[in-house]
This record gives structure tokens, sequence and C-alpha cells, in this order.
């Protein structure tokens, strides 16, 4: 059973890769543009040593690709304020509306699908998403448990799991 969920929850079919991968490249942003976008949003600003080393890429090669980022205005060389000496990367706000594009995109398509449920089938999906999120919140705390303090915790919040659950 555990399989036929998993293979369900993971199927990603050649089609829907290649649609995906097509909006995410309107406007020539390649998947190592993405990359240095993601990493940049998830870590903050970056000395560009740390975004080669991130890339796994010479600094002359990281150098390029942030040249043509900046270039589009995706992302821009600020110095660093503890140390003028010290350029690090930012991305703009542009930059950062690509995964917010990207996440409405991504939305829509959803709904879209979900649509197409019965509302006893969405409050039985909804049901089975927050017994999820209640699994995932219980493995992370065994992990965290397991692995290191308790300062490595992140609070989560999951709704309680009923029959009546609204969509």
């Amino acid at each position: 059973m555990i399989r036929a969920v998993t293979d369900e929850l993971s199927a990603w079919k050649p089609r829907d890769r290649t649609r995906m991968f097509r909006h995410w490249l309107k406007g020539s942003l390649s998947i190592v543009h993405l990359h240095v976008l993601t990493i940049l949003e998830d870590e903050g600003p970056l000395p560009m040593g740390k975004v080669a080393e991130s890339l796994d890429v010479s600094v002359a090669s990281a150098t390029g690709i942030v040249d043509r980022l900046e270039q589009r205005g995706l992302v821009e060389r600020r110095h660093d304020v503890a140390d003028r000496r010290v350029v690090l990367v930012h991305p703009t706000a542009a930059g950062l509306a690509v995964f917010t594009d990207l996440e409405a995109h991504r939305r829509e398509m959803l709904a879209s699908t979900l649509a197409l449920l019965s509302n006893d089938e969405l409050k039985a999906f909804l049901v089975g998403l927050r017994a999820m999120a209640r699994a995932r919140a219980e493995l992370h705390v065994e992990r965290a448990a397991e692995t290191g303090p308790a300062r490595d915790l992140v609070a989560v919040r999951v709704r309680p799991t009923t029959s009546e659950a609204q969509p």
C-alpha cells in the first residue's frame, strides 16, 4: 500500500516535466539560473566564491552566470556592510518574483486538477493530507531527537484531522 501511494504522489511524467520546464525557462532562464536564485532565496546574499561552491563550478564560471542574471535584473552585486572588500550577490525583487510566479502557476494547475474531484473525494483527500502533515511532523521530531539539540526543532502546526474536513 505504501508503495502504491508513493508511486501516485511522486509520479512526474515526461509530459508534466516538459510543461514545467518550458514554463520555468520562459524568459530564457536556465536551470542553472533557477538554481542560483534558489540558493540565494534559501541562504541569503552570498559572496561569489560561495555561489561557485554551491554550483560546483569555478569562480570564473559563476561570475559569468551571475553576470547574465544581473543583466536580466534578477540579482545584483553589493558590497558587504561589514567588510567593503567583499561583494555579495543579492536576489532582486524580480529574482524572487520568479518563484512567486512559479508557485502561482503550480497552484493554478493544482486547483484545476482538484476541481475535477467531488466534494466527498476532496474531503477524503484533505483528511489524508492532514494525516501526512502530522506524520511528517512526528518524523521531524524523531529525527531531531536522534541528531541534535532541541534548538534544531521547528515548530509545526498541524490541524486536527476530522471526518468533517472542509475542502
